[in-house]
């Protein structure tokens, strides 16, 4: 069982004592290392840091670090601080209130340490040491030299424990007890090639995706003498095995060996047979399997330099779309003497491609990494131009972006000088606050408060003044009938009240014209306004009763056809190492989100409360969002037919066939492609069984009519949004990239006829709520196209996505516009 992994920083800079000199470096190098240390995708140590704090205190947090380690624990410990010696050649570390003569009561001893690290369970200890200047004699000594003060000799013996020291000479320089050098405290270059090395991964010199403690050393050693030639770093380790400190992003990626019956088309007699594995490692490249790219890419790189020249051609032209490229060739910029520039750089290609690290020609250039990139931050210099590059590498290739900064002068402001004609508004005026008038009366303020919670009940203005109150009946109850119900409100006559209502109750007439809708609908509406229809409210359209056997079969097959999604997608969709999401990628989440959608629509049919209409209304939506993946499922049948019968006719072996079923096609389809076209084929037919069961329900009157309403309008011109917003991606992407575009066209064209087909469809069926419904189980299933089409499209990041925002947006316009209509409609009771 794998132990705890716990750091502890010790960072002094700051010192009572004046004949110490403060430090800068030790609280950015304490935070910068915590950071580092703690990150759980990299180190995923548990810190803890001390900062300036008095000998006895440090000396309490390294006893407690290592006596509570148990066997399997890793323990860190990081110094950050003067190191100093004292007459007899004990090395000790400063603390804050450390006194050069009296080191043994106010400084930490390495003797203290040692004992410590021994008295330890852990058999992993690590003990980092970056000790700024340092060096220090009793009170009164003046010594005006350097010497080795031998840090590596006060750590020797015991197992399991490690020493890394910025440098195993530690200068000193006193003269009395005073710290002689004047020089001010740099940044420490020990710690911040350590915090760079985990960080950034350059430590993983044999890039398996790990830091050894062995690799962490040698990279500090070459950095740290790149930087500082004069600063050496020493290393003593007892370890049994390797300890690994952190991880990294440098993991070589091992090429799969491609299958045999692949490998046996490769090495071919006939060139057919080898433009066929061409095509078949061409599309193995964009794969986020990244062994299997790479070992697509390596195959591939033989065909090119040892095939035939038409065959190696073909080789070499599908090696060109997986090198690293970059979205800019080089930068040019411009700053501020000695202030920073920002710039990013994005890493174009599939994924395979993406897998790159940067490095920087000179320091001033500052790369941090983010996902799909980098970021770069140049310094410019005093003047003139700075001129650098930085090397993208990956396991396809490397690339070079060239890097300018030039250092502008920032001219200096003139204030204006105020004139004569000068204009300014006056504070006061602009400040002038809007003063509302009071209401005339409490009627009116009544009045006023009752059209703010009911705006549809509002009385009518006319010539600027409120209607005066009916005379006769319950005109509170007229009203409150007329805003709950709409559709059976008086219908005026010349301006005036119906005279059959003159009399009675207004509430029991309007409950009895909401039990009637017929006879209310003898009124004319007004010239230009829609009739109103007989609508469902929800809630109420399940009369008790048997099922019908239209809608329950249609609700059974289409929950039926979820559990053959549920089951097909993690099997094999092609070859016997595709699933769908491996094969076709966002094809899942289509496929996810439409079976959800059936699934939940399927038991909606069945429940009794909702089988008269909602569950039909559904399924009718998601028969149509199932026609997507019908026809791309379809289609690709054919396709692959069509191809495997080309190929045999013109004798090119055919690679991949797995199980009987696939030898027999010649497509190399699988079980997975089985269950997704059942599943599409059941979905398809339970929507078409809704429509008939929708038909059949006397209370709904399921018909097809004239576009009415502007909302309805509106849902179709945004259908048509959608659909356009898919072909321009297409467009670009085969601007971009044509073969691309080929193959994935289907997925663009079929969504666009998706998204006009669904809203029109839904607007012109009655009554409302039915075309509601069906609306909103189409809309759940052009999201999901959207899966398929985003996962074209993430590996060519040069593209603008255009196309991507406008369907994104219309998408999202439609739902609300979908919700517009199912409320904005007359509310009535099923006969």
């Amino acid at each position: 069982m794998a132990g705890r992994r716990r750091a502890l920083i010790v960072a002094n800079g700051e010192y009572d004592n004046a004949g110490l000199q403060r430090l800068g470096s030790p609280a950015a190098d304490a935070d910068a290392l915590a950071g580092v240390l703690a990150d759980r995708a990299i180190s995923d140590f548990d810190v803890q840091v001390v900062r300036n704090e008095t000998a006895h205190v440090v000396q309490a947090e390294i006893e407690d670090l290592c006596l509570e380690g148990k066997p399997d624990d890793v323990l860190l410990m990081h110094f950050s601080c003067h190191g100093l010696k004292d007459d007899s050649g004990g090395l000790y570390f400063a603390a804050r209130n450390t006194r050069p003569d009296r080191l043994r009561s106010t400084a930490v001893s390495a003797q203290f340490v040692q004992q410590c690290i021994r008295q330890s369970r852990s058999r992993s200890i690590v003990l980092l040491l970056d000790c700024c200047y340092g060096g220090a004699f009793g009170q009164g000594v003046a010594v005006r030299a350097s010497g080795d003060a031998n840090v590596l000799d006060s750590f020797r013996g015991g197992r399991g424990r490690a020493v890394i020291t910025a440098s195993n000479s530690i200068e000193y320089a006193f003269e009395g007890a005073t710290l002689a050098s004047d020089q001010p405290a740099q940044p420490s270059v020990f710690t911040s090639a350590l915090v760079e090395g985990l960080r950034t991964g350059e430590a993983d010199r044999d890039e398996d995706g790990w830091i050894a403690l062995g690799e962490l050393y040698e990279y500090l050693f070459d950095r740290v003498r790149e930087r500082n030639p004069k600063q050496t770093p020493s290393r003593d380790i007892e370890m049994q095995g390797e300890l690994y400190l952190a991880k990294s992003r440098r993991r070589r990626i091992k090429p799969s060996p491609v299958p045999a019956d692949l490998a046996a088309a490769i090495t071919a007699e006939n060139p057919f047979t080898r433009l066929g594995a061409v095509a078949e490692l061409r599309r193995r490249l964009p794969s986020a399997n990244l062994p299997v790219a790479m070992g697509a890419f390596e195959a591939l790189k033989t065909m090119a330099s040892t095939d035939i020249e038409h065959v190696a051609a073909a080789a070499s032209d599908a090696l060109a779309s997986a090198v690293v490229r970059v979205d800019v060739p080089s930068l040019r910029l411009s700053a501020a003497a000695r202030s920073s520039a920002v710039a990013s750089l994005r890493v174009l290609g599939p994924p395979v491609a993406r897998e790159v690290r940067f490095e920087a020609s000179h320091p001033w250039i500052a790369v941090t990494e983010v996902p799909g990139g980098a970021e770069l931050s140049v310094t410019a210099g005093d003047t003139g131009v700075r001129r650098g590059k930085v090397v993208v590498s990956g396991p396809t290739g490397d690339v070079v972006v060239g890097v300018e900064v030039e250092a502008v002068v920032t001219p200096t402001p003139e204030r204006p000088q105020p004139g004569a004609g000068s204009i300014a508004a006056p504070e006061a005026e602009l400040a002038a606050p809007v003063v509302v008038g009071k209401a005339e009366s409490a009627q009116v303020s009544g009045e006023a408060a009752a059209a703010e919670a009911h705006p549809a009940a509002a009385p009518a203005p006319v010539g600027g003044k409120a209607d005066p109150p009916q005379a006769s009946g319950s005109s509170a109850g007229e009203a409150a009938v007329a805003e709950a119900h709409p559709a059976v409100a008086p219908a005026p006559v010349g301006g005036k009240a119906d005279p059959s209502r003159a009399s009675g109750s207004p509430v029991g007439d309007a409950a009895v014209a909401e039990a009637r809708p017929a006879a209310a609908g003898k009124t004319e509406p007004p010239q230009g306004s829609e009739p109103p229809a007989t609508t469902v409210t929800a809630g109420r359209n399940s009369p008790p009763g048997a099922v019908d056997p239209v809608g329950g079969f249609a609700g059974v097959v289409a929950i039926a056809g979820s559990v053959f999604a549920v089951v097909g997608l993690p099997l094999k969709y092609r070859w016997d190492s595709y699933t769908l999401a491996e094969y076709r990628p966002g094809m899942e989440y289509y496929v996810a989100l439409v079976a959800a959608g059936a699934l939940l629509a399927g038991v909606l049919a069945l429940a009794p409360r909702t089988r008269a209409w909602i569950g039909p209304a559904l399924l009718a939506g998601v028969g149509l969002a199932a026609l997507f993946g019908l026809a791309r499922f379809v289609g690709e049948s054919i396709t692959l037919s069509t191809a495997s019968a080309a190929g045999s006719a013109t004798g090119v072996t055919l690679v991949g066939y797995v199980g009987e079923a696939a030898s027999e096609s010649g497509t190399g389809l699988n079980a997975g492609f089985t269950f997704a076209l059942l599943a599409h084929l059941a979905w398809v037919l339970a929507g078409a069984c809704a429509l008939v069961a929708l038909r059949r329900n006397p209370a709904v009157a399921l018909r097809a009519g004239p576009v009415r309403g502007w909302a309805a309008w509106v849902a179709i011109g945004l259908g048509v949004l959608l659909g356009a917003g898919w072909l321009v991606q297409l467009g670009e992407l085969s601007a971009y990239d044509s073969d691309s575009a080929g193959r994935n066209a289907a997925y663009f064209v079929l969504g666009a006829l998706l998204a006009v087909l669904v809203p029109v469809v839904a607007v012109v069926l009655s009554p409302r709520p039915v075309g509601s419904a069906v609306l909103a189980a189409g809309i759940a299933g052009l999201a999901g196209v959207l899966g398929p089409t985003f996962a074209v499209l993430a590996d060519y990041s040069s593209l603008t996505y255009v196309g991507q925002a406008i369907a994104v947006s219309a998408l999202i316009l439609l739902a609300i516009d979908a919700a517009v209509l199912a409320r904005n409609q007359p509310n009535g009771r099923q006969p």
